[in-house]
């Protein structure tokens, strides 16, 4: 790999800045291999998390995706609106509310799916696949609960 950065780049030296940053050119990156569709990248792994759980619960649609329920209610807007999920309420209590992908969210999904696949191959051709696999593994704790919480606790270390 080639250098991109100078040792004054706030990235070399923050964690945050650098996988913001990443996430952003990633982001845009993967937007344009999925131009061809009117949905963005975000609402297209928004689809891809409801198939992936069935029929969530927004509550746990929002921990998944690590959003609040304010910001995953605006994200979940177009897709309402565009007949791509619907919103039902729980069987079992009638106060919580969970979403599902309609036929229509199905088929928009599926369309997009070999778009994915083209630049997920891409990244992994690149990066390498095992590197790509721990890179994800990686992040995917980084994402998680447990390593909120972790990072929580080690702030409280005198």
């Amino acid at each position: 790999m080639t250098k991109t950065s100078n040792d004054n780049d706030v990235w070399i030296h923050c964690s945050n800045s650098a996988v913001r940053r990443a996430a952003r050119q990633l982001g845009q990156l993967y937007g344009e291999v999925l131009d061809a569709s009117d949905l963005r990248s975000t609402q297209f792994t928004l689809l891809s998390q409801i198939a992936a759980s069935g029929e969530p619960t927004l509550k746990s649609l929002a921990g998944a995706m690590v959003m609040d329920l304010s910001a995953l209610g605006h994200t979940l807007k177009p897709l309402l609106r565009d007949g791509m999920v619907e919103m039902l309420p729980d069987p079992h209590d009638k106060r919580v509310k969970r979403v599902r992908l309609t036929p229509e969210g199905e088929a928009r999904r599926g369309e997009l799916m070999s778009a994915w696949r083209d630049a997920q191959d891409r990244f992994d051709r690149l990066l390498g696949k095992e590197k790509s696999a721990e890179f994800r593994r990686t992040l995917a704790f980084i994402g998680s609960r447990e390593f909120a919480e972790a990072f929580a606790k080690a702030g409280n270390k005198a």
